[in-house]
This record gives C-alpha cells, structure tokens and sequence, in this order.
C-alpha cells in the first residue's frame, strides 16, 4: 500500500461524452442521431429487410438541430450510433448588443454573454421586438456537442 496522495486535474465537464452509443435499429423518430458529426433529429426511420448475406439496414432522414440542414445515413440496423447529448434550458434575457451578442441570466444569478442571436429570421424578430418592447423574455437554449444555440422564447410578461 502506498501512503502517497494522488491529485488529479479536475475538469470542467467532468470528462463527459458528447455521445453515447445505441443500437441503429433502437433509434426511432423524433429521436436524435449524429449524422456526419452533426447533431440530428430524426425525422424518418425506414428498416430494409435482411438480403441474402447481410444485416437489415436502417435509412435516417434527419434534420440538423443547429442549421436546419437535411442529412441522411444508411446503417446496418444492428450496428451502433452515436446519439448527442441534447439539453435545453431557459435563461432570462437581459440585454442584446449591438453586435448581435445577447445577455442572458442562469439560474445561479450570473450572466452568460457568449451566446449570439439566431439565424432562424421569425424567431429574431420576436425577440427583438419583445425586448424593444420592454417585455420580459425567457430563451429556450438548445446545447449539444458543444454548441449553443437559442430555439425558442416564452413571454413571461411585462417588466
């Protein structure tokens, strides 16, 4: 036995994965799937039958949860995927700058300023005409793989 102490370097996101492996024909619609290394929501599942010599396939149609692009994959039903780790969660919106940066409030009280406004043309204008307006906006943030990404707001009334 040894009496030394062992220190290691703590990390920030406790060595988490960004995925986590599933079967291929376990992944159905509405589920998300990492097609060529981008975050996906499954929009069409198809399984082929098994062929002479091979395993039954599944074709994913899916769209891209950051740039709404569509993306496909054929892979054999049995095999694994990756499926990205999807959280969402709401921040007070305090302020948008003049670089199109927005401030946002957490939950614990501080202030996250890395967040840019959205790409998605309708969702923009909601949110700067709500905080135009003066109204008291919550932003949806949608984060997976290491990207972020506002999808949605609530208002919860005036200020």
């Amino acid at each position: 036995m040894s009496d030394e102490e062992h220190h290691f370097e703590s990390q920030a996101d406790a060595g988490a994965s960004k995925t986590f492996p599933q079967q291929a024909g376990t992944i159905r619609k509405n589920g998300y799937i990492v097609i060529k290394g981008r975050p996906c929501k499954v929009v069409e599942v198809s399984t082929s039958k098994t062929g002479k010599h091979g395993h039954a396939k599944c074709h994913f149609v899916a769209i891209d949860i950051f740039n709404s692009k569509k993306l496909e994959d054929i892979v054999p039903s049995s095999h694994n995927c990756d499926v990205p780790h999807v959280t969402r969660t709401d921040y007070q919106l305090i302020d948008i700058s003049e670089d199109g940066f927005v401030s946002l409030l957490t939950e614990s009280g501080n202030t996250k300023d890395d967040l840019k406004l959205p790409t998605d043309e309708t969702l923009l204008a909601q949110i700067k005409d709500g905080f135009a307006e003066g109204k008291d906006l919550v932003v949806t943030v949608m984060s997976a793989m290491g990207e972020e990404q506002i999808c949605s707001l609530k208002d919860i009334g005036p200020k």
